[in-house]
């Protein structure tokens, strides 16, 4: 469980308080400013440095460009990555999220890091997660955590309220963007409706972004649409360390169009099956009411 003191518990749950809540189901999408103390940025910021030069199997380069400025993806580090295990097991994200989005309880499903070095204009294209993950259900929660400060053009952008959309949508083929393998996973015109350019058509549309501090979080639903991140002024870097959460309703799902990134195998050699909660070392519950 989560290792937040008594006085602690009680500060988020005044602060994560029924017009927060109301306004992440309405929306889809929040900014909590100063939710992240300080020496939770540096250890992460040490933890990013560690993994970037030691990045795991799922690790990789998404885009390098002609001044020889690099995005760099890797995700499932946390129980190799001291500094990332301590912050996902330790700090108040497990309750926030859970109070969010109105859970009983509260499983972790996985960490990912994006990294752009200064001026790299590599923007991931507006799409939803859920689509992607091996699990299905409405009762999940992204923590979007810069570790520097991010301008508000080059921050992630939400379209308010379309995780409530009824339509299932189409979406991109990554891999078609990164030229990695690894990132293949297929959607056919059996699986939902196309994606609407939301970006070729921003007027019509309701985004949220915002200007971000070290220790602001951007909390979304996974089926939310969202995008961007790119756009860096040229004295400008990223470093973003990103966590999903996984509440009441959240069951292993794996998909025939692939998954990204995909955890059927470690899912099913922990003994884990479709229809399944989450649980284990993998997938701890690190929260409950």
């Amino acid at each position: 469980m989560s290792a937040a003191s008594p006085t602690a518990n009680h500060n988020i749950e005044q602060r994560i308080d029924a017009v927060l809540t109301a306004q992440y189901w309405r929306d889809g999408a929040v900014l909590i400013r100063g939710a992240v103390e300080p020496h939770w940025i540096e250890r992460l910021g040490h933890g990013v440095e560690q993994n970037i030069a030691n990045p795991s199997e799922r690790g990789r380069i998404w885009d390098r460009d002609d001044h020889g400025g690099v995005m760099f993806f890797d995700c499932q580090v946390w129980q190799q990555n001291k500094d990332y295990r301590d912050f996902v097991e330790q700090s108040a994200l497990a309750e926030i999220t859970g109070r969010l989005m109105g859970s009983s309880r509260v499983n972790f499903f996985y960490d990912a890091i994006f990294t752009r070095t200064r001026g790299n204009q590599f923007r991931t294209p507006f799409h939803q997660d859920e689509p992607y993950w091996s699990v299905q259900g409405f009762d999940t929660c992204s923590v979007w955590m810069p570790l520097v400060p991010v301008e508000k053009k080059s921050a992630l952008e939400f379209v308010r309220g379309s995780h409530r959309w009824p339509q299932k949508f189409r979406q991109i083929n990554f891999g078609g963007l990164t030229q990695d393998q690894r990132d293949q996973v297929v959607f056919s015109e059996t699986d939902g409706e196309p994606f609407p350019d939301i970006e070729g058509n921003r007027e019509q549309y309701d985004i949220l972004s915002w200007d971000m501090q070290p220790g602001d979080i951007a909390c979304f639903n996974g089926r939310i649409i969202h995008g961007g991140s790119g756009n860096l002024a040229p004295d400008r870097d990223l470093k973003v360390f990103n966590t999903q959460w996984a509440g009441d309703d959240v069951r292993i799902k794996f998909r025939p169009q692939g998954m990204d990134p995909d955890h059927s195998a470690v899912m099913t050699a922990a003994g884990l099956q479709p229809g399944d909660r989450l649980s284990g070392e993998l997938y701890p519950q690190l929260w409950s009411r």
